[in-house]
C-alpha cells in the first residue's frame, strides 16, 4: 500500500486549525476553497467536486478533538482503499505543524493522490492563516 505525506507549518493555532478541520461538511469553504469547489452532505457522508472536476464520496471515520486528529475514507471505483488522516500538532511557537496522511491502493494512483495534495496544501494554509488573522 501507497502512503503519501503532507506536512506544513502553519502560522494559526492550533485551535483555530482543528476548528476548521474538524468541521468534515465545511471543506470547500474552511480548509481548501478553489481545491474543493462543491460540497453536498449526506449524513456523516460528504460528496466533494474537486477543482479539476473529479467527484469523491468522503466518509467520516473519526473526528477526535482531544488529539485533534480527523480520519475519512473514499470510496471510489479507481480505487481499491483509500483512508486519510488529518491532524493539527501545536508548536511551541503557538503555531501548528499540519500532518494529512494518505494511504491509497492501487500503489499507481499515489502519484495522482501526491500531486493533488500538493495542489490543495498551499491553498489550505492560506485560508487557514486568512482565518485566524480575522479571529
Amino acid at each position: 500500500m501507497a502512503s503519501v505525506l503532507k506536512t506544513i507549518l502553519i502560522d494559526a493555532s492550533p485551535d483555530v486549525v482543528w476548528d476548521a478541520l474538524r468541521d468534515f461538511h465545511a471543506v470547500h469553504t474552511r480548509i481548501a476553497p478553489g481545491f474543493v469547489v462543491d460540497l453536498k452532505s449526506e449524513g456523516d457522508v460528504r460528496i466533494v467536486t474537486f477543482s479539476n472536476g473529479s467527484v469523491a464520496r468522503e466518509k467520516l471515520v473519526t473526528s477526535d478533538n482531544d488529539n485533534r486528529r480527523l480520519v475519512y475514507w473514499i470510496s471510489s471505483e479507481r480505487m481499491v482503499h483509500h483512508n486519510a488522516s488529518a491532524q493539527a500538532f501545536a508548536e511551541p511557537d503557538g503555531t501548528t505543524r499540519f500532518v494529512w496522511i494518505t494511504d491509497v491502493l492501487p500503489n499507481e494512483i499515489a502519484p495522482y493522490i501526491d500531486s493533488q495534495m500538493s495542489l490543495a496544501i498551499p491553498l489550505m494554509k492560506q485560508t487557514l492563516e486568512k482565518a485566524a488573522k480575522a479571529a
